[in-house]
C-alpha cells in the first residue's frame, strides 16, 4: 500500500467566487482540505495558482508538487486554528534574530556582518518602528521589550495565509526582521536569503563547498522563495 497515489479523477480545475473570497472546483465540486474544510481562499490570485496546480497532475497526483495547495491547506487546518500560538511562536525569534548576533573575529566576518546586517536592523527601525541591538558572542541577551511588543503586534495582524507563509519567511532565515524585509520588499528575495546566508557563505569561503550541504540550502532556498510568492498573492 505504501506505493498508493491518488488518481486523478476531474477533468477542470477551476477558480470560482463565493461569498467569503474564492475556491477551486473539481469538474463543479469545491476542494476540500484535509481535514474536510473548506478550500476558502482569500485572493482570486492564490486560487488560480492553486488551480493550475490541479490542473498540471497527470494520471496520478503528486502532492510534492503542489505547494500552493500545501500551504493553503496548512493556513486552513492549522494556522487558522492556532493563530496565536503561531504568530507568538514567530515573533519569539526577535528575541533571539540572526541578525543581532555578531561574531567576535575575525575582523573581515564581524565587518561582513555589520557592513550586511546593520542596513536591515536600521530598515527595521525605520520602517516596523522596532530597533534590534547587535550583540557580540552566542550567549543570550533581551532585546528591548517595546521593540519586541512592536514586532509582535505586526505578527499578529497577518491574516492565517500571510501568517501560514511568513512562518517559513523567518524559520528558514532563521531571522523575523528578514522574514519582515522579504514580505514587505525592502530587497528582492533572493537577495534576502543570499543575506540570511551570510556565517555559511563565509565558511564555505574558508573550508570549500560540501555538496551535501548546497543541496540542502537549495531546497531551503526554493522554500524561501515559494513563500515570498504565497505572501504576496494572500494579500
Amino acid at each position: 500500500m505504501s506505493d498508493w497515489k491518488p488518481k486523478r479523477f476531474w477533468k477542470q480545475a477551476a477558480v470560482a467566487e463565493m461569498a467569503e473570497g474564492y475556491t477551486v472546483e473539481l469538474d463543479g465540486r469545491q476542494v476540500r482540505t484535509p481535514a474536510k474544510e473548506p478550500l476558502l481562499l482569500p485572493t482570486r490570485a492564490l486560487a488560480e495558482a492553486i488551480a493550475a496546480e490541479w490542473n498540471a497532475q497527470e494520471k496520478e497526483v503528486d502532492p510534492t508538487s503542489m505547494p500552493y495547495t500545501r500551504t493553503a491547506n496548512a493556513a486552513i487546518d492549522k494556522v487558522r486554528i492556532q493563530h496565536g500560538e503561531v504568530a507568538d511562536m514567530l515573533a519569539a525569534y526577535g528575541d533571539s534574530d540572526l541578525l543581532c548576533y555578531r561574531a567576535d573575529s575575525p575582523a573581515e566576518l564581524t565587518e561582513r556582518q555589520a557592513q550586511t546586517w546593520d542596513p536591515v536592523l536600521d530598515w527595521a527601525a525605520e520602517t516596523l518602528g522596532a530597533r534590534l541591538l547587535p550583540i557580540q558572542g552566542v550567549m543570550h541577551q533581551p532585546q528591548p521589550s517595546g521593540a519586541l511588543e512592536t514586532l509582535t503586534r505586526r505578527v499578529h495582524a497577518l491574516n492565517p495565509f500571510q501568517l501560514a507563509a511568513f512562518h517559513d519567511l523567518v524559520s528558514l532565515s532563521g531571522s523575523l526582521v528578514l522574514g519582515f524585509a522579504a514580505a514587505l520588499n525592502w530587497r528582492e528575495a533572493d537577495e534576502i536569503w543570499q543575506i540570511s546566508r551570510l556565517d555559511e557563505t563565509w565558511q564555505e569561503e574558508q573550508w570549500g563547498p560540501d555538496e551535501e550541504a548546497r543541496a540542502l540550502a537549495a531546497l531551503k532556498r526554493m522554500a524561501f522563495l515559494h513563500a515570498k510568492a504565497v505572501y504576496d498573492i494572500s494579500t
